[in-house]
């Protein structure tokens, strides 16, 4: 016990000694529970739909409205033709689409069978399970109402008639038959890339500076440009190779759809991966040691990365003060983009947005690391 005691006192004065390292193990932990206990939520709220409305009648307008009055949607458009649904779908606008078709009105009002279609964007199969099951309730309880206004008006068989005679109809886009790997696995990728790259780029600069090699390497006639490339170029070339074979077990062994180009998945996926070894490189310019590297990589940065990129819980249904803080991490965006090519088979013409901000965040955080490095060398 007493050598116990006194290896536990080491711990403790070494902790003391090095403030960046007690502020990884206990202000890290909790930053991230505060955080993560308002955004890791799986509940669906404020569905984005957009509806098609061809009939344009004052029965398709309270149908809508029992959507808007919902918490669980929110009605981001309406339009006239099927045809418009298309770009929400795509760019993830809308989650859901509601048709509603011509002489829905005079259906209603005449008692004869209605047909309500929804198309369901099944890029995240739990989610779309469940949005689809608050739209079908809304629709039931919608078609409830109508049988009880109608039986209060003594036309109880009329009432039946309506109420039995509206019925949805649902497709599914991307995904029909709501395999929630193929949501995953492309967001393993994703994983993949992060946790390699960033981790082996930081751990191999900062093990040089343990040894006392770093500062040899500054002395030579390597430009501080090209030690640098040099010590990245390796891992990136690693996190390639990586991409296609993660790609290849998802295709041939999970049987999950490729429908996009891939040659612009794997320009993507070289694009972010110039973003985490970026990551790695400043991770290594404020760390000292390959455990404080490790640990400033784990709890700052990938887990907090991880839980609010929309890999596990939707952005969409975290809170409003988190959400800003989203668009700071470059997960997010390549997630959009590979899942986008995945399964929705969409390319640049849509996915720009997403790949002009990970560039950016890239040069930024590459920039930011080069500018400290050679601050340090100094």
């Amino acid at each position: 016990m007493q050598r116990l005691r006194f290896l536990v006192w080491k711990e403790f004065l070494e902790l003391r000694k090095d403030p960046k390292l007690f502020g990884v193990v206990v202000v890290a932990p909790i930053v991230q529970l505060t955080m993560l206990g308002y955004a890791a939520t799986t509940d669906v709220r404020d569905v984005p739909v957009v509806v098609v409305d061809g009939d344009r009648s004052p029965s398709s307008r309270d149908l809508i409205a029992r959507f808007e009055g919902s918490r669980n949607f929110s009605i981001v458009d309406v339009v006239s033709t099927t045809r418009d649904v298309e770009p929400f779908l795509e760019s993830g606008r809308a989650w859901l689409a509601l048709s509603i078709p011509v002489g829905y009105g005079a259906d209603v009002s005449g008692g004869r069978p209605v047909t309500l279609q929804l198309i369901a964007d099944g890029t995240d199969s739990n989610s779309t399970t469940v949005a689809l099951g608050y739209a079908t309730s809304v629709i039931g309880g919608y078609a409830q109402d109508l049988l009880e206004a109608q039986r209060g008006n003594g036309g109880a068989f009329e009432a039946s008639r309506v109420a039995g005679g509206i019925e949805p109809r649902i497709r599914i886009w991307f995904n029909p038959q709501l395999e929630s790997r193929h949501f995953m696995i492309p967001g393993v990728l994703a994983l993949v890339l992060l946790v390699v790259t960033a981790n082996l780029a930081s751990m191999a600069i900062v093990r040089e500076k343990e040894l006392g090699t770093l500062e040899q390497l500054n002395v030579t006639p390597l430009r501080r440009w090209e030690l640098i490339v040099g010590k990245l170029l390796p891992y990136g070339a690693i996190a390639m190779i990586d991409v296609v074979l993660v790609v290849a077990v998802a295709v041939f062994w999970f049987e999950v759809p490729l429908r996009g180009s891939f040659v612009l998945l794997f320009a993507m996926s070289l694009v972010y991966v110039i973003c985490t070894l970026a990551l790695g490189l400043f991770i290594s310019t404020i760390s000292e040691t390959q455990q404080q590297a490790m640990m400033t990589a784990t709890f700052f940065f990938l887990t907090p990365m991880i839980y609010l990129s929309g890999f596990i819980f939707p952005i969409e249904n975290m809170p409003a003060v988190i959400q800003p803080v989203t668009y700071l991490i470059p997960l997010r965006y390549f997630l959009i983009i590979v899942r986008g090519i995945f399964l929705k088979g969409i390319g640049l013409r849509l996915l720009w947005p997403q790949a002009a901000a990970l560039a950016a965040w890239g040069l930024v955080v590459l920039a930011l690391a080069v500018s400290r490095s050679r601050k340090r060398a100094v």
